[in-house]
């Protein structure tokens, strides 16, 4: 009867996929599949109550006489069915039988095996990240799972026939390869493996054409290489090929024919001589330098730059470097180039040849010096009474100079290599007659130069008087000796340079700072040029009065006083005075502590910057209030409602306080209206010990921090406040 029912089945059910299910209809027992092979179908059931054992039967569909029986315990609830036909649909049926062998409830499934296992014909490597595998083909494969593995790592590819190639893998690794057959049932076990391993990699070139004859070639090395094959032949193909095998990473082909295209190949092979990916490269050799180079000035200011044609040359570059480092360059498909030449300059003179390859190597470098420059910017310069001293700036191309003065009958010559020439036993405002001659080894002397009118500088003042005008004022008298001269009287110091200028015997210096210390002197100019200054004055300021001074209230009767340093003082005398008292210190600090100082109280504030010399600054600056008075006769209360009441004695009855009372267990803040001396704070907790301190409140500033603090226990009585005991001063700078 199970076996007709088994038959209907087969032949009315649907063709299920891997893991489906069929439930009964009356029971809900049901099957489910967790794995298929080649020869083997696996199950798996619930336990199913009543059920003393299982069975299941798997008959073949379409082959006749094929079938399996087998009988499981009640706690087996999986099973795996072997020794089927590959490639075939099985109908599996489960019973769930009790101890009587009655059955309580059946279910079916149908379900095809996976294919045969293929076995693999052969497996190669050509490239070095890929395998290619061939196979006979396996009656009811859909498709096929290639599988490289290496280690515990593994690539897997599905193809439809052979050949298949697993690509994705790494140069000169060995692999083992598996197949699978598929289709809609599952896969079939792996086949056999065959172990292959991929080959080399290919060197990746470096190539470049060091010279017109000649291609040279780099490579970084191969993994498992034993050596290189590197082949090279002309790209239209004439000539022979050249071949070369080595050990090395490097390689030069010479005896090349300049501005042709080669096209190159490369490979590795490993220890058993068999090749990896080869690598192709084209590459043209840099023409060969022009020769024949000839230079000449044509004319004044212009060089003419010319060669012999090349051949393989399509265009030609020259670059003409002056020996100050500018370098220009000409582009010509002709053999010559003109440039723009200055005076007194060697220029360095470089031709190139040019193709697709690049650029040919460097031929001959040539130089050309022109004509030293002509000194045309020298000025005189008063040095003393009957001195002048002729400077210029050098000039390109001169090795000596020669300078010449005339005035009347009087000639003098200084020759020099340097751009300067002093001219002794002159007069002062006197007309001279200056030359200035270059020369130079290569090119000689340079007598175009033209001459120039100079006249020497005015004669010395001499200061007669500095006085004092003002707080910043200084008045400079002089001797005036010259009519035409403009005079300038400087003030040198540390704080920089004053100047005041005047066309007669005295002029006003202004501005000066406080607390420096100046050096006076005064020179004279006129067109022709300046004198030598005058012998310094020394002048002292009055020390300068400190920007920032700053007040900070220690305690209620020490404030401290700090300010900035005055520059040029020494010595401080700060002052704060009221009309109830004053205070002062002297100090050669920048700081310093006031004492006696009444509380609430408004003082000026004065202070009196001293030099070393005695010369003094009064200076003064914005009032100071010092702080409110902290109140006196703080203490703490207990309240009948589980609170606590401080008590203190004010010194302003106007002033508002603030309590602060800080504990382990919390902190209290409370804030009464003017002219209260107590504050309630409710709620707080016993057993803790409190700091309490009372401070004014005012809108000048945060609060006090020096009033004193005391310190109190509340004890508990029950869950309430018990009595509050005064416990001493606390010495804490802040609460």
């Amino acid at each position: 009867m199970c076996g007709a029912k088994s038959k209907s089945l087969a032949f009315t059910g649907l063709l299920l996929n891997c893991l489906e299910m069929i439930f009964s209809a009356n029971t809900g027992f049901s099957v489910s599949l967790y794995d298929v092979t080649s020869q083997s179908i696996s199950l798996r059931w619930p336990k199913f109550s009543g059920a003393s054992s299982y069975r299941v039967t798997a008959t073949a569909v379409n082959t006749v006489g094929h079938s399996l029986l087998a009988h499981f315990s009640d706690v087996t609830l999986k099973a795996t069915l072997t020794s089927l036909i590959p490639n075939t649909v099985y109908a599996i049926q489960a019973e769930a039988i009790d101890k009587n062998g009655i059955i309580l409830a059946e279910t079916q499934i149908m379900q095809s095996t996976a294919p045969d296992i293929p076995v693999i014909d052969q497996a190669y490597s050509k490239l070095s990240n890929s395998i290619t595998v061939e196979w006979r083909a396996v009656p009811g494969a859909t498709s096929y799972m290639l599988t490289a593995q290496d280690g515990d790592s593994f690539i897997e590819t599905v193809v439809k026939n052979s050949p298949g190639t697993v690509t994705g893998l790494q140069p000169a690794t060995l692999y083992r390869i598996t197949i699978r057959s598929i289709n809609s049932g599952g896969k079939s076990q792996p086949s056999p493996f065959r172990k292959v391993k991929t080959v080399l990699a290919a060197p990746i070139l470096s190539v470049s054409s060091p010279s017109c004859d000649s291609i040279a070639l780099s490579w970084k090395a191969v993994y498992m290489a034993a050596g290189f094959s590197v082949s090279l032949m002309r790209s239209d193909g004439l000539g022979r090929m050249l071949r070369e095998n080595t050990t090395s990473t490097s390689l030069i082909f010479t005896n090349l024919d300049p501005g042709t295209l080669y096209t190159i190949k490369a490979y590795a092979w490993n220890a058993n001589g068999m090749p990896g990916d080869d690598f192709t490269y084209n590459q043209r050799t840099i023409p060969c330098a022009p020769v024949n180079i000839s230079i000449e000035e044509d004319e004044p200011g212009h060089l003419l730059v010319s060669w012999s044609s090349i051949s393989f040359g399509h265009y030609y570059v020259v670059f003409v470097k002056s020996d100050d480092g500018l370098e220009v360059h000409c582009n010509t498909s002709y053999t010559q180039c003109h440039f723009q030449s200055d005076c007194g300059f060697t220029y360095f003179i470089s031709v190139f040849a040019y193709n697709k390859a690049g650029q040919s190597p460097l031929g001959d470098v040539f130089n050309y010096t022109t004509a030293p420059c002509c000194p045309s910017d020298f000025r005189a310069v008063f040095v003393s009474s009957d001195t002048v001293r002729v400077t210029w700036a050098p000039v390109r191309g001169a090795d000596l100079y020669e300078t010449r003065a005339a005035a009347w009958s009087t000639v003098v010559l200084c020759n020099d290599t340097a751009p300067a020439c002093t001219l002794s036993a002159l007069q002062c405002n006197t007309r001279y007659h200056i030359t200035v001659h270059s020369f130079s080894e290569a090119r000689g002397s340079n007598t175009s130069c033209a001459p120039k009118h100079v006249e020497t500088a005015p004669c010395s003042p001499e200061i007669k008087n500095v006085s004092k005008e003002g707080l910043s004022v200084i008045s400079v008298q002089w001797q005036s000796n010259s009519e035409d001269a403009t005079y300038v009287v400087t003030a040198r110091g540390e704080a920089g340079l004053w100047h005041c200028t005047s066309t007669g015997s005295s002029c006003t210096l202004t501005d000066l700072p406080c607390g420096s210390a100046f050096s006076v002197s005064a020179i004279a100019r006129s067109p022709a040029g300046q004198s030598l200054p005058s012998y310094s004055v020394p002048l002292e300021m009055a020390p300068c009065c400190p920007n920032d001074l700053i007040l900070t209230q220690v305690t209620q009767s020490v404030t401290n006083i700090s300010w900035s340093a005055g520059k040029g003082a020494q010595t401080y005398v700060t002052t704060l005075e009221s009309p109830k008292g004053q205070a002062k210190c002297r100090t050669l600090q920048n700081y310093c502590l006031l004492g006696c100082i009444t509380c609430g109280t408004n003082y000026t504030v004065s202070l009196k910057a001293i030099s070393e010399t005695g010369l003094t600054s009064s200076c003064t600056y914005q009032g100071y209030s010092s702080s409110a008075c902290c109140p006196s006769g703080v203490k703490l209360y207990r309240l009948s409602n589980n609170g606590i009441r401080v008590f203190w004695r004010a010194s302003d009855e106007t002033m508002n306080y603030s309590t602060d009372l800080r504990g382990s267990k919390g902190n209290f803040t409370c804030t009464p209206s003017a002219g209260r001396s107590h504050c309630d704070i409710t709620e707080i907790p016993c057993g803790d010990v409190y700091t309490v301190v009372v401070v004014p409140l005012t809108d000048k500033g945060p609060k006090l921090t020096f009033c004193p603090k005391k310190i109190y226990s509340v004890t508990c009585s029950g869950s309430s406040v018990g009595m509050v005991i005064y416990r001493g001063k606390s010495n804490a700078e802040h609460i």
